[in-house]
């Protein structure tokens, strides 16, 4: 027999749409104060961007080394590794073989975490507020009841705040309703925000797991001239295999 609970029908008005509007509400709030907390990315110097720029192309040679003819990757596997155990590359060739230098009192390296303890509270102060507001005002409703069947496994997921065993799984607590829309509205952000959104919570904690992605290939305190003398290690012991290497009579085979 299935399950049936009397329960009032405007709980799904007074509910189930507020939570959500706030929740969208929240999320193109979160974007523009994202936008308008973020600070302006400063140029990197020509020494620097050299840097950087040449650990980048050894990488990429080295992953795509079968794409270019052996004499000629042969040079350039030359040249690099010469370049590289030699320091050429380096924005400050003077500090070579010195310790690291303390990332706290790098300009660049504070920037980021601050950049990273905004980001932080323009995620969390929101959440945690709204969190209070369904806690005090919602806790323990059941809202709705989803039209297809789940598995037991759902039910803590679906059925959070509601302290039922009998409970079918298949209706929806308010707080797991939140849930649902924390995580869930990534297409109507994308809809209303465009693709480069920071309303999107699983983008913006990834985001924050990876912070330096595409800025900077070295992280705070790293030595570039142990990074440097690695690249020519992994550039020594690589197999090149030309994949044009025999192509005609692969062609003639196949024919």
């Amino acid at each position: 027999m299935e399950q049936s609970i009397h329960r009032d029908p405007a709980l799904f008005y007074w509910i189930l749409f507020p939570i959500t509007i706030v929740m969208i509400l929240t999320g193109v709030l979160r974007h523009y104060a994202t936008i308008l907390l973020a600070s302006t990315p400063k140029k990197l110097e020509l020494p620097a961007l050299r840097e950087q720029r040449s650990l980048l192309r050894g990488i990429n040679l080295r992953q795509n080394a079968n794409s270019i003819s052996p004499s000629s990757f042969a040079a350039r596997k030359n040249y690099m590794i010469s370049a590289y155990k030699e320091g050429v590359f380096l924005k400050d060739p003077e500090s070579r073989g010195k310790p690291a230098a303390n990332p706290m009192t790098d300009p660049a390296a504070m920037e980021g975490m601050m950049g990273m303890m905004k980001g932080n509270m323009a995620m969390m102060v929101p959440q945690t507020l709204i969190m209070s507001w369904i806690n005090a005002f919602f806790a323990g409703y059941v809202i709705m009841k989803l039209p297809f069947p789940l598995t037991l496994r759902f039910k803590s997921m679906l059925q959070s705040g509601v302290a039922t065993r009998d409970l079918d799984v298949r209706w929806v607590s308010s707080l797991s309703w939140y849930f649902l829309n924390l995580f869930g509205l990534q297409s109507v952000f994308i809809f209303i925000l465009g693709n480069d959104n920071a309303a999107n919570q699983m983008a913006q904690q990834m985001s924050q797991m990876n912070p330096s992605a595409g800025m900077n290939m070295f992280q705070p305190g790293q030595d570039p001239d142990k990074v440097f003398q690695s690249e020519a290690e992994n550039l020594e012991v690589v197999e090149h295999e030309y994949i044009l290497k025999g192509v005609e009579e692969r062609l003639l085979n196949s024919m």
